[in-house]
């Protein structure tokens, strides 16, 4: 049986772990998501009331984290949003549904939180089941006028962006030192760094956009 359950301080570790074992090789040698995860929880932008894992039959076997963001409109206007990530699941309990009910189980707790707007970064074909879609459907753009492909965005309150144009921010949390990551990544039980092929197709699909404002 699947439970749903807030981040305690003893599933911190754990949490790490799984983050690394998740990531390590998947978007480049290496990983620097845990290294985020260790960070995260001690800004002013985090969540705590989002920061949440699945445990299955009293194991954790995965979890997910939200920050604050925001979004400018043409006037001025700020409006603060949610993004998440890291998600993670352990490598061998991907594909079996379990993701997507943790970050099911997120979203209704964000809207229930009052949190009107989701604003993330991923590959479309593991978040468009999840109602997410275009920034550009929303006029969600990055200060230089682009719409990243993998930039998505999710409504938790009908008609919240009010077809306005918005630039996006992410919260200063999300801008890793990498060389601090690797030298926190160097102190944890050794893990062979490797060229894997999604490294190339998350470099294009990172690099790629739907077009400028």
């Amino acid at each position: 049986m699947l439970t749903i359950r807030n981040e305690t301080q003893a599933d911190r570790r754990i949490v790490e772990d799984i983050t690394r074992r998740a990531f390590y090789n998947i978007y480049a040698p290496g990983c620097v998501e845990h290294y985020l995860v260790h960070t995260m929880r001690d800004h002013p932008d985090f969540i705590p009331e989002l920061g949440l894992v699945a445990e299955l039959d009293g194991q954790v076997i995965g979890n997910v984290m939200y920050t604050r963001a925001s979004l400018t409109d043409e006037a001025g206007a700020v409006k603060e949003v949610l993004t998440f990530g890291p998600v993670s699941i352990v490598p061998e309990h991907q594909r079996k549904g379990w993701g997507r009910r943790l970050l099911e189980h997120s979203l209704r707790r964000a809207a229930e939180l009052g949190w009107e707007a989701v604003v993330i970064f991923g590959s479309p074909v593991n978040y468009v089941g999840l109602g997410f879609q275009s920034c550009k459907r929303f006029n969600v753009r990055l200060e230089d006028g682009w719409f990243p492909s993998a930039m998505l965005v999710k409504e938790l309150r009908e008609g919240a962006l009010n077809g306005r144009g918005w630039v996006y921010q992410d919260s200063p949390v999300m801008s890793i030192d990498e060389e601090e990551a690797r030298r926190y990544d160097g102190t944890l039980e050794p893990m062979a760094r490797e060229y894997r092929p999604s490294q190339e197709e998350f470099y294009i699909m990172s690099h790629s956009t739907v077009g400028e404002a």
